[in-house]
């Protein structure tokens, strides 16, 4: 059934509520940038945003929500009180308000007035407090301001919600069951590797083991588990704090990213002596990790020894479940499913697509869940990186030892009625 036009959802709802507040705040003779940021940072949060982005133009300052991965319009403030609210950022996070001209990273802690989000569907308790992380940077217009707010609500993520299946479930337990070796997670900017990585570290987290991490940022406060900030202002590189660490007496030690040979070295010999190294890299695919690190200086033998697992990390809406419905494939998806099915059965799957309604605020999405390719190194992929194999040998192994490709996961989950086919094919590229 389609949805009801006529029907207010409770999303333009609340754009209309903060919509009125923000045009009443600028309407007061004294207007407070504090209680306008207030206001923006709540209603970001009640919409379930990742990101608020907030943009000078040459009469507006436009904020925008990213919800879903996706960005949408949410308030229009005058350029006037540009300054008032960029300041008030800055002292929020202990950043220069006297500085104009280079970029500024921070963070700061918002207290919520409301406790409980108020869907169409219920309520559900929410922390009192975000963690958001600030970057500021020069543009044409001014300053602009991207605030990324991380709910302590998110750090428990569980494989199950992540969207792993069983199968993948059971093989990552195996692999952080072993006390030593190097586990990777890959995958471009914004595909959940950070959120996976806390999952992994949180199924881990006992009081039995020792874990440390060094991040840029730390995203969220783990309890139990030794966080430690990078920091290039004051020169605690990742490859400096490694080493403190590793005077430390670990057992699990978590990397936020490998970016350099020196990272990347200090991260395999870690392994190599004993501890269980947790990190991320940038690559396309699982199998593609293996080979960067031999770009990044990393002698093939050492990977071999070291190399546990790989999981390669995409991140698509999940449907709403309750007004999806059945879709025919386009000529066009069909010709490319067929061309990239390999040995999936395409002519008996049904997928599915999401026409909106008032529990999913016409969005036709409910958040967004994983797509993974999770490579587990047995002997035959290790004997296959210490001779140098290139990525495309290493998969096509790994796909021979039953490992699920992201186009594989990401079918399945379309067939599922989990995710749009449409995201699948877009986002994933082989």
């Amino acid at each position: 059934m389609p949805p009801d036009e006529t029907a207010i959802t409770a999303s333009q709802i609340l754009d209309r509520e903060s919509q009125k507040v923000i045009r009443e705040e600028l309407a007061r003779e004294s207007v407070s940038a504090v209680r306008l940021i207030e206001h923006v940072i709540q209603h970001a949060h009640a919409l379930q945003s990742s990101d608020i982005h907030l943009d000078p133009g040459e009469t507006i300052l436009a904020s925008r929500f990213r919800v879903d991965g996706k960005l949408r319009d949410a308030h229009d403030i005058p350029m006037w009180i540009h300054r008032e609210i960029l300041a008030r950022l800055k002292i929020l996070a202990g950043l220069r308000i006297d500085e104009h001209g280079i970029p500024q990273d921070g963070r700061f802690r918002f207290f919520l007035t409301e406790r409980v989000h108020p869907d169409s569907v219920g309520s559900s308790s929410l922390a009192a407090f975000l963690d958001i992380r600030l970057s500021i940077a020069p543009t044409y217009y001014g300053e602009n301001a991207v605030l990324r707010l991380l709910s302590s609500r998110d750090q428990l993520n569980t494989f199950e919600s992540l969207g792993l299946s069983s199968i993948h479930q059971t093989i990552i337990r195996r692999a952080l069951s072993n006390p030593h070796g190097l586990l990777l997670l890959t995958g471009p900017t914004g595909s959940g590797k950070t959120s996976t990585l806390y999952a992994f570290m949180q199924y881990l987290n006992t009081r039995l083991l020792s874990i440390i991490t060094i991040e840029d940022p730390i995203e969220y406060s783990m309890e139990g588990i030794n966080q430690i900030q990078a920091s290039q202002r004051s020169g605690l590189t990742f490859a400096e704090g490694l080493r403190s660490i590793l005077r430390q007496d670990p057992n699990i030690i978590g990397i936020g990213e490998i970016r350099d040979h020196e990272t990347a070295s200090l991260a395999v010999h870690a392994a190599l002596t004993g501890h269980l190294v947790l990190s991320t890299l940038h690559t396309t695919s699982a199998p593609s990790a293996l080979p960067r690190l031999i770009d990044l200086g990393i002698e093939p033998y050492l990977i071999a020894s070291t190399i546990q697992l790989v999981v390669a990390e995409r991140l698509v809406r999940r449907l709403c479940t309750f007004c999806r419905v059945s879709k025919a494939l386009t000529e066009e998806q069909r010709l490319v499913l067929t061309n990239r099915s390999g040995n999936l059965e395409i002519s008996s799957c049904s997928y599915f697509s999401s026409i909106g309604c008032l529990r999913c605020e016409n969005t036709g999405s409910n958040g967004r869940i994983g797509i993974f390719e999770i490579l587990f190194v047995n002997n035959e992929l290790r004997d296959a990186i210490a001779r140098k194999a290139s990525a495309r040998e290493l998969s096509l192994l790994a796909q021979q030892d039953g490992m699920q490709t992201l186009f594989e996961d990401g079918m399945q989950k379309a067939a599922e009625g989990l995710v749009p086919i449409d995201e699948v094919l877009t986002l994933i590229h082989e």
